[in-house]
């Protein structure tokens, strides 16, 4: 089953500083039956003005990654991690046991872009950590680039869960085939262009969740599509 969640009909957030588009209940955004997809329970479409950002909050148990899109985003934490990140990078958090941190766009001029994922982890209290890589853009192109995952390597940040987030850009009229294992998920975004999965149609900004799909076949439409998928359980 493929569920197409188009971008207009998602919640927007817009408090000047801060717009963002929630695909699960967040904050103020609260729906009961959108929850959660298996072990995630965040995906934030954030924009971030120059300058602005989140405070010194607490995090227990969950698995945090934020992809960053454009611009830069400061991290601080209690463990004594400090440091910027840019486009191109992806950061981890195990929030484990706790964890204290702080994130905001350290720019006077630029904007940040941003998409900030939860998963539950595979156990609970585990000790908090942070991490970031940095990906290879080039090995986008055609493919599915793994940036985050169970088995860390190389351009890969760890995630305590049984779980793959994969970054591609497709070019126009190329296809690539995913296999989804039985019982298993998997959660689309599409940042850029257009994407079709097995026929249905995603435009930019749209996600999709899908299940017992054994085979996907994914085409980028009349432009080039950057897009996220995650395999999951």
């Amino acid at each position: 089953m493929i569920q197409v969640y188009p971008e207009k009909t998602r919640y927007k957030v817009d408090l000047g500083w801060l717009k963002s588009r929630p695909s699960f209940q967040f904050g103020e955004y609260v729906d009961p039956d959108n929850s959660a997809f298996g072990v995630m329970r965040v995906c934030n479409d954030d924009y971030i003005a120059p300058g602005r950002g989140f405070g010194a909050h607490p995090h227990s148990d969950m698995e945090i990654v934020t992809i960053i899109l454009s611009g830069q985003i400061r991290h601080e934490d209690n463990l004594g991690n400090i440091e910027i990140a840019s486009a191109g990078e992806v950061q981890r958090i195990t929030a484990g046991s706790g964890v204290i941190h702080a994130e905001y766009n350290p720019s006077d001029t630029e904007g940040l872009h941003l998409l900030q994922l939860w998963f539950m982890p595979r156990e609970r209290g585990l000790p908090p950590s942070y991490e970031t890589a940095r990906y290879d853009r080039a090995k986008l192109v055609n493919a599915l680039l793994p940036v985050a995952a169970a088995v860390p390597s190389e351009g890969v940040v760890k995630v305590e869960q049984d779980m793959t987030i994969y970054l591609s850009r497709l070019e126009s009229g190329r296809e690539l085939a995913f296999r989804q294992e039985a019982g298993r998920r998997v959660f689309l975004f599409v940042i850029e262009g257009s994407l079709t999965v097995n026929g249905v149609t995603l435009g930019a900004l749209d996600e999709a969740r899908i299940t017992d799909e054994p085979e996907l076949a994914l085409k980028a439409g009349g432009e080039q599509a950057f897009f996220m998928l995650i395999d999951l359980p």
